[in-house]
């Protein structure tokens, strides 16, 4: 129901503008590919693709120094590397390489005492920082929040929970003294900071402020609960089918429209969630906690941008915004979330296969 909810709003976006005239194929395709890594993934031992994650995590940053490089420069953020026919974005590839790295490096961690465990939050901070200074310097905001709430997921269930205390102590000592330098000293702040880094937690925090999400909020605002209008463009948002899409939906649908998303995901997050507390493996348990805590927060974030009431960061609504990136990486997030070890069903079956000869 996503999916569909996703096409008719991509279909509707070839009305907005042209730069959207193709949004509707290339999102069927998206779809398409995802569907097909869910097959795929399904004859590969889950074992093996945790085996691979340290060369999956070496190659991805790579990609995140070659898009420093050669990457193609789209609204302000050197994000993309361009292949002619699409683009790919490694930041976003990076959420599912760290998951997979983390859990994989983290389930074979058996701390015994507090050095241990302190020895373990070391390591996965360096390994969580070094992709994240890679995208802070496209700039990519949104994938550096997830790839620390990847972390945090892992460590919530590996370590005593009196360290998040200490590091919620830290945020907030680190986090303060950074906001009053911005609101009391800012010339101090400059000096340390940079003008450029200065003016992007500037513009983050003009909440409400700007075109888009002015004409967001009236898009919501002024929807009726109950609309079909796939041909009508409505109020216009540039960034519409991805950053805003959830505004789009009003446009499109109505106020129903967005409370049937929100219905929507509400089901399957409960689904999911179910899913995840029956398994055993310890490993895949790590990655499945990692993605259901970057897919059920980007869900409350960019529905929250869109009502002006978190910054806007460029998290795409799931399986509803467009994205070739974004999309494939949700389905690779799936297909290991519900993959399964094959090591015994192999074996009944050649069983079954001898009996018959």
């Amino acid at each position: 129901m996503l999916l569909s909810i996703s096409l008719l709003l991509m279909y509707h976006a070839r009305f907005i503008t042209n730069t959207y005239a193709h949004h509707f194929e290339k999102q069927l395709l998206w779809f398409s590919i995802g569907f097909l890594l869910l097959f795929l993934f399904k004859w590969i031992p889950i074992k093996k693709i945790f085996s691979l994650s340290i060369p999956i995590y070496l190659i991805n940053l790579l990609f995140l120094i070659l898009v420093l490089i050669i990457g193609t420069n789209v609204n302000g953020a050197k994000a993309w590397i361009d292949f002619h026919y699409f683009s790919f974005q490694p930041s976003e590839l990076m959420k599912f390489s760290l998951a997979l790295f983390l859990a994989d490096f983290c389930s074979h961690k058996k701390c015994q005492n507090y050095k241990e465990e302190f020895i373990l939050l070391l390591e996965v901070f360096i390994l969580t920082i070094i992709p994240s200074i890679l995208v802070f310097l496209e700039p990519d905001t949104g994938s550096i929040l997830f790839y620390f709430c990847i972390a945090l997921a892992i460590l919530w269930n590996k370590v005593h929970k009196r360290w998040f205390v200490i590091i919620g102590l830290l945020a907030i000592s680190l986090f303060g003294t950074f906001f009053y330098l911005f609101f009391f000293q800012k010339d101090l702040l400059i000096s340390f900071i940079g003008t450029s880094i200065f003016y992007r937690v500037d513009r983050l925090l003009n909440l409400g402020s700007g075109m888009q999400i002015e004409n967001a909020l009236i898009a919501l605002g002024s929807a009726p609960f109950m609309r079909w209008n796939l041909t009508e463009t409505g109020i216009y948002i540039p960034e519409a089918p991805t950053d805003f899409v959830f505004a789009l939906t009003s446009n499109v649908f109505g106020i129903i429209g967005n409370l049937f998303i929100i219905f929507l995901f509400l089901i399957l997050d409960f689904y999911l969630l179910t899913f995840m507390k029956k398994e055993k493996d310890q490993t895949k348990k790590l990655f499945s906690i990692s993605f259901l805590s970057i897919f059920i927060s980007s869900q409350i974030i960019s529905i929250a941008m869109n009502l002006g009431l978190f910054p806007i960061i460029g998290i795409p609504l799931p399986f509803v915004s467009y994205g070739g990136s974004s999309t494939i990486v949700l389905f690779l997030f799936l297909s290991i979330f519900f993959s399964k070890n094959r090591k015994g069903k192999k074996k009944k079956q050649v069983t079954i296969e001898v009996l018959v000869i």
